[in-house]
């Protein structure tokens, strides 16, 4: 763990592995809720880093993480998310023959597959989901889409994402889904957060 002070309110948290990230977030949030953490504005984890923001003594917090012992996060500490999904997605011919597989296949692995969010970005309510192992991660596509279809369910390397909305994209497309992922109205608006576990449920296409 090396924590870096970012300007006079932040800091930043470099980890070696995704599940060390998601470990210390569980934890942060842990503390915050029980009010053993200063105030702060923002707790923001990624692929390698968690980053807070708004502390009034960042190096007073810096000092303090030394001490930490921080248990692994277990799969009961997680809410869990089901997902339906139409396997119906264009480039689902193309994860196959990158897998070595049947379509068929493409799909029993992929809804098999207990997931959970690493971290969120690229857009409101998209999570980074991990959890297919490394012979099933694929590369973007040579030449990305102009535009991808909201509910677009996708693959990139080592994660799985869901496109809250329309947008450019790169990323395989497997599948659709109906849910909404990101609803201004919804408390949290984000469907999927980081530690969130996702099962994706195949349905009929129509």
């Amino acid at each position: 763990m090396k924590p870096l002070p970012v300007g006079e309110h932040g800091l930043l948290i470099e980890l070696d592995s995704a599940e060390e990230v998601e470990a210390l977030h569980a934890e942060l949030l842990r503390r915050a809720a029980d009010g053993a953490l200063p105030p702060l504005r923002e707790i923001v984890p990624a692929a390698r880093t968690v980053f807070l923001d708004g502390l009034a003594d960042p190096r007073g917090l810096l000092a303090e993480l030394a001490t930490w012992d921080i248990p692994p996060l277990t799969a009961g500490d997680r809410p869990t998310v089901r997902i339906p999904v139409r396997y119906d997605g264009p480039d689902l011919a193309d994860v196959a023959a990158l897998w070595g597989v049947t379509p068929e296949e493409v799909v029993r692995l992929h809804s098999a597959t207990e997931f959970h969010v690493a971290f969120c970005g690229f857009a409101p309510g998209f999570g980074y989901l991990t959890g297919l192992p490394e012979p099933l991660h694929v590369p973007r596509r040579d030449t990305p889409r102009t535009k991808v279809p909201v509910g677009s369910v996708a693959l990139a390397g080592p994660y799985t994402g869901v496109y809250p909305r329309s947008s450019p994209g790169g990323w395989q497309l497997i599948g659709t889904t109906d849910t909404v992922l990101w609803d201004p109205r919804r408390e949290p608006a984000a469907l999927l957060v980081p530690g969130t576990r996702v099962r994706f449920v195949p349905q009929e296409t129509a």
